[in-house]
């Protein structure tokens, strides 16, 4: 049988620079609480253990930023990066179902398992065609795709802030298009 590890969390974060074996006796400490935090409140196994995986990785790379203020525990502080990860991942879901709801793929007619319409679908293509290409490519890749701002700007050789401005701005003119069709 191993012996426990008796170093402070704090001393495994410091640790953990020189030392991944620290690292991981930190993660062996927290990994089923957070894995319980996530999931009591998300009720997904899947995105809870995403969810995990998400906070050690910020908090390795956050180690070095760590303050100890709660004499040895990074219990709070891991904590309260879990509950911002939580936080950021509810608003991303409630900012793309926006705009599937926005483009008309996230219908009513979906929920009730209905199969969509071929000429809403050909309509949906023909206002995207229209679209400039960058915004085009933006909408793309963010609603369908559901890459990050980062990964989108990453892909289109641009700064996170304009790849926000693209899909804004085509979600907008998908949208005119869109209803000006429905009139």
């Amino acid at each position: 049988m191993e012996a426990t590890d008796t170093r402070s969390d704090a001393r495994l974060l410091a640790d953990a620079r020189h030392d991944p074996e620290a690292f991981r006796v930190l993660y062996d400490r927290y990994a089923a609480r957070v894995y319980s935090f996530f999931e009591r409140r998300t009720r997904d196994h899947h995105a809870s253990l995403d969810l995990t995986a998400e906070t050690f990785a910020r908090v390795w790379l956050a180690a070095r930023k760590f303050r100890d203020e709660a004499g040895g525990s990074a219990g709070p502080w891991l904590f309260t990066i879990a509950r911002r990860i939580l936080l950021a991942s509810v608003e991303k879901r409630r900012l793309e179902s926006e705009a599937r709801m926005r483009l008309g793929l996230l219908a009513e007619r979906e929920e009730a398992h209905v199969e969509p319409d071929p000429a809403w679908a050909d309509a949906v293509e023909e206002a995207l065609e229209v679209l400039p290409p960058g915004q085009r490519d933006a909408v793309q890749l963010r609603v369908v795709g559901e890459l990050s701002y980062d990964q989108l700007a990453d892909g289109l050789g641009c700064s996170p802030t304009a790849a926000r401005v693209r899909v804004s701005r085509g979600l907008s003119a998908l949208r005119q298009a869109m209803e000006g069709g429905r009139r």
